[in-house]
């Protein structure tokens, strides 16, 4: 037992992502503060009582799961939104109402939301706006910036025979999913809905974007091939993209990723200069023929 920091430490747990050059296990080995593999503290407490023991990287979650969690995996609604509707009282587990946060079950209970918690997720909405130039994507606590969102109302909703319902709505939890740069034009999708903007933005998720970007340089067919794939940018290998030629002075471009200003960038890095940035598809979500500056509801 040695007391560090104000600390009294008397042993040290390691965990199989513990590295030799770890600056507390470097600290435990330096004040002789015994350090022990997890799995073997495991085996010493099961030894005390009978009973299963999960470990590992894989399975213990196959049991038991916070019900937020399991709402979201089952494309309910978000662990966010599952959190507000547990203060509400509007879940069900196996028929009871859950309204206490933190709250566990076992894989094979039946979640799910009440009729309420239905009717109110179901209310929420996705717009799809097409950007112009000038406009941020996000809210700027400092109001230097116009924010995309003040498009959104009456004046500028796109109706149509596709498009004809009330564009009065409550925009309340209304963000972005995802960014656009304030020189860039195109489709910016906006929602209440948590689920959504875990399909467009959650991690480890995979969404095709598409834009349209005029350019002026020469580009040989070397540096359209390191465009594809093959550049490094700020100490980072890009992932694979996709780059034709749309005309003489526009390119398409498909991304996988999203890095800060990326297109731009590439451009620079094969001496092209970027006119114009438009996107116009997000996954299987396309910006058709939205005028610019104007919006509509996503169809669902």
């Amino acid at each position: 037992m040695r007391k560090i920091n104000s600390f009294i430490v008397l042993l040290i747990i390691l965990c199989s992502c513990s590295g030799d050059n770890n600056i507390e296990i470097l600290t435990a080995q330096k004040n002789n503060i015994p350090t022990l593999p997890r799995f073997k503290i495991l085996s010493h407490l099961m030894r005390l009582k009978k009973g299963i023991a999960i470990s590992g990287s894989h399975g213990k979650t196959t049991t038991t799961s916070l019900i937020s969690k399991i709402l979201s995996e089952l494309g309910l609604c978000s662990r966010r939104e599952a959190d507000e509707y547990i203060k509400q009282g509007q879940v069900l587990l196996d028929g009871k109402v859950v309204n206490e946060l933190g709250t566990k079950a076992y894989r094979s209970q039946k979640v799910e939301l009440n009729k309420k918690g239905k009717l109110k997720q179901s209310k929420k909405l996705t717009i799809l706006l097409n950007k112009p130039v000038g406009y941020i994507s996000h809210l700027d606590d400092d109001k230097e910036f116009k924010p995309a969102s003040d498009l959104i109302n009456q004046d500028n909703y796109f109706s149509n025979e596709l498009n004809d319902r009330n564009p009065l709505f409550n925009r309340e939890g209304l963000a972005p999913a995802g960014r656009l740069d304030i020189d860039s034009t195109g489709l910016l999708i906006l929602t209440q809905d948590g689920t959504m903007a875990k399909k467009i933005i959650g991690e480890n998720v995979v969404v095709e974007k598409e834009y349209l970007v005029k350019v002026q340089g020469n580009l040989t067919d070397e540096n359209l091939r390191l465009l594809n794939h093959g550049l490094i940018l700020d100490g980072y290998k890009l992932k694979p993209a996709k780059v034709s030629w749309q005309n003489e002075n526009q390119l398409k471009f498909i991304l996988i990723e999203g890095r800060n200003r990326q297109i731009r960038k590439m451009c620079a890095m094969v001496n092209l200069k970027v006119i114009s940035l438009k996107r116009v598809r997000i996954g299987g979500i396309n910006l058709g023929n939205l005028p610019l500056g104007q919006w509509r509801f996503l169809r669902k």
